[in-house]
Parts: structure tokens; C-alpha cells; sequence
């Protein structure tokens, strides 16, 4: 039911899979209305059945506009948060339903594809934490009829899309040579952060643990480079003072994200 692109994090690219998590994913959503699953997808038991009412494109529209933005989600019951301890879906399993306090996601983008009763297709882009699932589940109440996820395939997670991923059936059929030549840089998944650039002697100090003054550059989270290399991500505070956070090996070479062109040092 569930397809579409998945991030490996290999070696030193480990250090950059956190940064994965809380990027921002786009999927190509399958609705079916008039049904509800206990589980909010195909694969859960059916609970209700409801008559579908006659929609077009802009009756759905009028719907979809509710949804775009920030709002507020139930988790569905099926999915790996605590309830005192406790995962969700293995209180559902058990036959146990608790209440779920909501929590806020943003819907950046809700785009119908394909209306053809009762199937709607939509694209959607969503920050971290949104359940498409709940997210169905939702929008086919809203059409009062019900609705729940049969069809799913993320399309990205930013920076990375679909179209610059490689199946699996050839990646299992590559040698390691032509498998190492389709690894990405580590530094392509920190492209929402600024860069600055150190001297090689700054970039030596810093990779000992010491603090580097005088940095210019955006306080936060920082790329930062020696030359053409990849040191590893900074903290610049306001004092113009960079410390360390993580660090990478000295041979890490590096594909500078054009999105946050770097600050010379």
C-alpha cells in the first residue's frame, strides 16, 4: 500500500539522519470515501460504511481549503506514540482505544489530483508529524461520508525527491563500485542551514573541540567548510563565537546546497 522514496544514511552520512527526520515530506495520497478503517488505511478492519455524496472539483476544493495551513491532528490510534509508557498501536491491537491529544503540523500544500467516486488522489506536502493517514481520515469527515488511506508513495523529503532515487532492484544489482557512486554528499541534507567558511588552521582548531572567534555569518546551526571540504555543523551565537556540534572525517568531501550560499570568513 505504502511505496515511494526512502533516505539511507550510510557511515559518516549517519550524522545528518536526524536532520532527515524533521525535514518536510511530500506524498501522492489514494483516498477512498465511504469507508473507515480502525486502523485509517486499507489494511485496518472496516468500521463504518457510509453513502458518498456527489462531489466535484470544486465542492472538493472548498474542502481541501480547511485543511491547508497550520492545523491541529489527532495520531491515529495505530502508529508508535506513548500512552503512559505505552505504544498507541499495541493498545489498539489489545482493543483499547485512548484519548490522543492533538498536535499541530502545517500542510503546506493539499492539491487534488483525480476524483473518480469514491477514489480522490491529491498531493501533499506536510512538515514533520503529520499523519496522512489521520489526515484522510479528517478531510472524509469534513465530506461527511468518511474516508481512509489506500494508497500511499512519498514523493520527498527535503532537500531529496523520488526522481533522483534509485530502485531497488538495481541497487541490489549494482557491483560497490557502481553502488558508492550513487552516494550524495552528507552536507545535500543540511541545505536549510547557512554556510561559513574557515581557513584551514580554524578548521584543524575546531576539529580538536575548540571554540572559533570573530565568525561571521547567521547565528544558529551552521555548515561549515575548509576549501572544498566538509568540517561538519557549527553553533554561531551572537558573540560571533562558532563552537562545534558535529563533526565530520577529514577526507569528507563536499556538494555545497545552492540554496544557502556560504559566508566567507
Amino acid at each position: 500500500m505504502a511505496s515511494g522514496l526512502l533516505v539511507l544514511c550510510f557511515g559518516e552520512a549517519t550524522k545528518v539522519s536526524g536532520f532527515l527526520l524533521e525535514a518536510d515530506k511530500a506524498y501522492r495520497a489514494e483516498a477512498t470515501l465511504g469507508v473507515t478503517t480502525d486502523s485509517e488505511d486499507a489494511e485496518g478492519q472496516v468500521l463504518e460504511r457510509w453513502p458518498v455524496p456527489k462531489l466535484d472539483a470544486c465542492k472538493i476544493e472548498s474542502v481541501l481549503d480547511a485543511f491547508r495551513g497550520p492545523i491541529e491532528q489527532v495520531p491515529p490510534m495505530y502508529s508508535a506514540l506513548k500512552h503512559k509508557g505505552k505504544r498507541l498501536y499495541k493498545l489498539a491491537r489489545a482493543g483499547e482505544v485512548v484519548e490522543r491529544p492533538p498536535r499541530s503540523v502545517v500542510i503546506h500544500e493539499l492539491t487534488q489530483l483525480d476524483w473518480s467516486t469514491p477514489k480522490l488522489s491529491l498531493n501533499v506536502q506536510c512538515s514533520k508529524g503529520t499523519y496522512i493517514r489521520s489526515l484522510i481520515r479528517d478531510i472524509g469527515e469534513a465530506m461527511g461520508c468518511g474516508a481512509h488511506l489506500s494508497a500511499l508513495r512519498r514523493t520527498a523529503s527535503a532537500p531529496f525527491s523520488i526522481e533522483r532515487a534509485i530502485t531497488l532492484d538495481a541497487l541490489e544489482a549494482a557491483d560497490q563500485d557502481q553502488s558508492r557512486a550513487k552516494l550524495l554528499a552528507p552536507d545535500l541534507a543540511l541545505h536549510h542551514l547557512p554556510a561559513v567558511e574557515l581557513d584551514s588552521v580554524q578548521a584543524r582548531h575546531l576539529r580538536q573541540g575548540q571554540v572559533i572567534a570573530s565568525v561571521s555569518g547567521r547565528t544558529g546551526q551552521v555548515r561549515v567548510y575548509t576549501g572544498d571540504e566538509f568540517v561538519g555543523i557549527g553553533e554561531l551565537n551572537e558573540a560571533k563565537v562558532l563552537k562545534p556540534k558535529r563533526l565530520f572525517a577529514s577526507s569528507m568531501s563536499a556538494i555545497r546546497p545552492s540554496a544557502s550560499p556560504k559566508t566567507n570568513q
